[in-house]
């Protein structure tokens, strides 16, 4: 099922485009979280530390090769957008070679820096082997990451956001199973988890691809689209380089709090670790509605409808800002049964500054939610120089304040930083948008 973006009811068609994207994430954030909840509670505290830790480096490392797919979406959907099949289909090839090079960079520096990425991070002597052995496995799926997050970005441009959902399903579901059987069943620890998590990454990859290959074959490059187009080169690497960079900037911060996190010890690392998959979780619907809304803004910008554009930022804004505020309520209210999903419940003190983290920093997800809105409007219109500004000015400050405040003030300190940085970001991110020609009336 495919939806034009750029006609037809505003509210309707956002929610109808972004339930599979939200649905996707979820999907996506629950590899993570089986493998987090068997190693958590079958493999101990040592065990769960290590695999968080490694959930945040894999996560700033995979960023590269997300944000050159998604900015390689922004502009297929304006092309899309504007009634171009042949110059999108040229565009895609082109991205499809300036991606696969990056990945493979990406692949034989991780492999060749490995042992040096995980001494930066602070790992404790006890947790560094299970996270090296974690790490090992799990980048070896960086090119199937590839392929599925390419292949998703084509069908989405074109408004079917409904064929990568199934697909991550059925994922999902094998990841599950391979779970039970190379962790419990045959006790290969958290190698088996990370085993599991790239097989069931190398379905999704071959299913969708299958798919386009089958059902979407109208939006096949022909041989004549085959050939180097050096002004596409420039526009897909102008947005796709900038999203990255975005996406890496993110994640580097994260990391960068993860090792302030990693020197209060085990039981701290642990803590964060569970709640940081109860946030991806609780605020990943506003993170895919807003990439669902640079969809939205990028067809109805190639499409020459600005007005439309206002309307829709301030539908995208009532329905994200409304989430965000219930699931605070309920992550507050319902923080620690939510934490016993990763933490054996007599782990007291893991338990209570696992908490702590939710009641702090939880409570302020209409934050993240606006930041997130930005993103996706100033990306749709091709100013990801902006989502990049953003993100240094949100994560920069978290990552000073932590650092300056939590030797005094302890990891409150870090928890706090963490809305900070969002809300200042979210000031600059609306102020720029008072100057865009394209979004003032």
């Amino acid at each position: 099922m495919t939806i034009d973006l750029s006609r037809g009811p505003i509210r309707k068609n956002l929610i109808l485009f972004s339930l599979p994207l939200i649905a996707g994430n979820l999907l996506q954030q629950l590899y993570n979280v089986v493998d987090t909840l068997i190693v958590g509670r079958f493999l101990g505290n040592v065990a769960l530390a290590a695999v968080g830790s490694a959930f945040s480096l894999m996560t700033l490392l995979t960023s590269l090769i997300l944000g050159l797919c998604m900015g390689s979406g922004v502009v297929f959907s304006q092309l899309y957008g504007e009634g171009n099949p042949e110059r999108m289909k040229s565009a895609m090839v082109n991205a499809f070679g300036l991606i696969a090079l990056c990945s493979l960079v990406l692949e034989v520096a991780v492999y060749a820096l490995l042992p040096r990425l995980i001494a930066l991070m602070n790992v404790p002597a006890e947790a560094a082997p299970a996270m090296r052995e974690y790490l090992l496995v799990i980048f070896s799926g960086l090119v199937f990451t590839f392929l599925y997050n390419y292949a998703a970005a084509v069908l989405r441009a074109v408004g079917n956001s409904a064929a990568p959902l199934a697909f991550l399903l059925l994922s999902t579901l094998v990841n599950i199973a391979l779970d039970l059987l190379f962790v419990l069943g045959l006790n290969w620890g958290v190698g088996g988890a990370a085993l599991a998590t790239v097989i069931a990454q190398g379905a999704s990859a071959v299913g969708i691809l299958a798919y386009w290959a089958i059902r979407a074959r109208d939006l096949l490059p022909a041989r004549r689209h085959m050939r180097l187009n050096l002004p596409l080169i420039r526009r897909v690497a102008g947005i796709s380089v900038l999203t990255s960079l975005q996406q890496s900037i993110m994640n580097f911060g994260i990391l960068m709090i993860q090792s302030l996190v990693n020197s209060f010890g085990i039981a701290t690392m642990a803590a964060f670790a569970a709640g940081v998959k109860i946030d991806a979780f609780a605020y990943a619907p506003a993170q895919d509605f807003g990439n669902g809304f640079a969809t939205f803004v990028a067809q109805n910008t190639g499409a020459g409808n600005p007005e439309r554009v206002r309307r829709g930022l301030r539908e995208a804004a009532l329905l994200s800002l409304s989430f965000c505020l219930m699931v605070s309520a309920l992550v507050f209210v319902f923080a620690r049964p939510l934490l016993t999903l990763f933490i054996d419940p007599a782990e007291t003190e893991v338990l209570a500054i696992g908490m702590r983290y939710l009641r702090v920093e939880g409570v302020f997800y209409v934050g993240i939610g606006l930041l997130f809105l930005l993103y996706a409007t100033y990306r749709g219109l091709e100013r990801a120089g902006m989502s990049v500004v953003l993100t240094v000015i949100s994560l920069g400050l978290r990552v000073l304040l932590a650092y300056a405040f939590a030797p005094r003030f302890g990891t409150t300190a870090i928890w706090l930083s963490i809305p900070i940085g969002w809300f200042i970001a979210d000031t600059v991110g609306l102020l720029g948008l008072t100057r865009e020609p394209r979004i003032r009336p």
